[in-house]
């Protein structure tokens, strides 16, 4: 069969694919998918080699990678039709390919009011701040980022909302180039599945401490790893990409991609950049509070007070001089 540019070298991964021990079948269909994904519009010729190509992998590959393609594929509005039937989508309607999304909701209440978590039925005073014109000060900041992080989904949504709006000051944009050679290692890093390196990278290329930037690639939710994205400016595909192949929670669950692509698609440059701005005083705070003791005038509270010394007055000429005695010192 001859393949057109869009898949080039598929033939000779077929061949590698065939070769006793080797299986890059669950490979070749995230490859497949994400190059066809990468263009808005195909040919017929296009369309049929790809839905030639998926159907023989999609029954052939495990139920992660079958799970990852699937959310790939739902939000992708030129996909097959006969790919969503054997994919388990359906179109709603006969002029729409792909099912409509849910609309996201404005309120961020849970229907359960016995769920909802306490920060939210009383205003801490981070939250206060937030619509405040008060400097983040490194306090603020740790109590914003504490919030934060042991907030919901819905929470951390609503957070994110009023942070777009909000006086304080954001961290400036990471420098283009510096940023273009970030998202490009934190691709490959997560098309390799290095969690350690793709942290690595991020907390380097947004000045953030090791601590903080394992909380964020860490964090089950995903909403900071989008904030870090977002600080980066990294394009909305390569965010997908880096939920599916970076950690097997996130690409699994199509809930879960679907949700946190939804919500970086709305999420501001300033809302992620004042949060980024908050991550990094949270820091301060704690290293100030760390060495407070040794900074504050403790020379002067616990020093020994030194005794007083005083100058020896004047002499006249000679009167201290000491007369030398010996054997020989009377007969002179």
């Amino acid at each position: 069969m001859t393949t057109s540019p869009l898949f080039p070298g598929f033939d000779g991964l077929m061949t590698l694919s065939r070769r006793e021990g080797v299986d890059i079948r669950p490979t070749l269909l995230r490859v497949l998918t994400d190059l066809y994904v990468q263009a808005s519009m195909h040919s017929e010729d296009e369309a049929r080699q790809f839905v030639e190509l998926t159907s023989r992998l999609i029954d052939q590959v495990d139920d992660a990678t079958r799970a990852a393609v699937r959310a790939r594929l739902a939000v992708y509005p030129g996909t097959p039709i006969q790919v969503l039937k054997q994919l388990g989508l359906k179109p709603s309607h006969p002029d729409r390919r792909v099912p409509l999304a849910q609309q996201i909701p404005a309120s961020s209440i849970p229907a359960d009011p016995a769920a909802a978590p306490q920060e939210l039925k009383a205003p801490s005073d981070a939250q206060l701040r937030l619509a405040s014109n008060l400097t983040m000060q490194p306090t603020d900041a740790a109590e914003i980022s504490g919030l934060f992080f042991g907030a919901g989904s819905s929470e951390r949504a609503l957070i994110l909302h009023n942070l777009a709006d909000t006086p304080l000051k954001a961290s400036p944009r990471i420098p283009a180039p510096r940023a273009a050679r970030a998202i490009e290692t934190l691709e490959m890093a997560a098309f390799a599945a290095d969690v350690e390196n793709f942290t690595l990278e991020l907390g380097e290329s947004l000045i953030l401490p090791w601590k903080i930037s394992t909380q964020v690639v860490n964090d089950p939710g995903g909403e900071p790893l989008a904030c870090a994205a977002k600080s980066l400016g990294m394009p909305s595909p390569v965010f997908q990409r880096v939920l599916l192949f970076l950690k097997p929670e996130f690409g699994t669950s199509v809930h879960t991609v679907y949700r946190l692509s939804r919500l970086y698609d709305i999420l501001s440059e300033r809302s992620a950049l004042v949060m980024l701005a908050a991550w990094r005083g949270s820091t301060m705070a704690v290293t100030r509070a760390k060495y407070h003791p040794s900074l504050y005038d403790d020379e002067r509270h616990h020093a020994r007070p030194a005794a007083a010394q005083t100058r020896p007055s004047a002499q006249p000429p000679g009167t201290g001089v000491v007369p030398r005695t010996g054997s020989q010192g009377s007969g002179r």
